[in-house]
């Protein structure tokens, strides 16, 4: 009892392993999407900042890049932390990659502007798993009940049945017995 309560852990409840409480999280969110997002804006930050010798002076023209590196990592993180919004960080995300091939660089060396696209795409598309049980096999509508051409037990043999599809007589002839 001792070393249960030592440990963090109730006794009779299961210790997960940081493992898979990891893969539980990164499961639960558009991770990969989100962190394509995050490489893609820190790229495009980064190449305004770099020496003079890779970089071309660029005076205000910079300010721009970094900005939109800083909106694309936002982006990226609030995939990861607030996936209700993944709808909205997915677009804004590739507007802004979209929008920084034009105005930082060729979005990064195109590099940026490529991931940032796909990790855009990639969060916008992620669905949640659905929570509830999983059907089975025989969780569907029943056959014999949606068919139509069976009659109701309680109406017997003499029941009319509707005709088959594409037998129909056409209208003002009389149906032949």
């Amino acid at each position: 009892m001792a070393t249960a309560s030592r440990r963090g852990t109730e006794p009779g409840t299961a210790r997960r392993s940081p493992w898979a409480a990891w893969r539980q999280w990164r499961k639960g969110r558009p991770f990969w999407g989100g962190l394509a997002t995050i490489v893609a804006g820190a790229e495009i930050s980064a190449i305004p900042l770099a020496p003079l010798k890779i970089m071309l002076h660029q005076g205000i023209a910079g300010i721009p890049s970094v900005l939109m590196g800083l909106v694309m990592v936002l982006m990226g993180l609030t995939a990861w932390f607030a996936p209700q919004y993944r709808t909205l960080a997915g677009v804004l995300t590739v507007m802004v990659a979209t929008a920084a091939l034009v105005m930082s660089n060729l979005g990064g060396f195109l590099f940026g502007t490529i991931i940032g696209v796909i990790g855009g795409g990639m969060v916008f598309a992620w669905q949640p798993l659905p929570t509830g049980p999983d059907p089975g096999p025989e969780s569907g509508p029943d056959p014999e009940t949606t068919s139509g051409h069976d009659p109701a037990p309680d109406q017997g043999p003499d029941a009319v049945t509707p005709p088959a599809l594409g037998t129909e007589q056409p209208p003002g002839s009389r149906p032949t017995r």
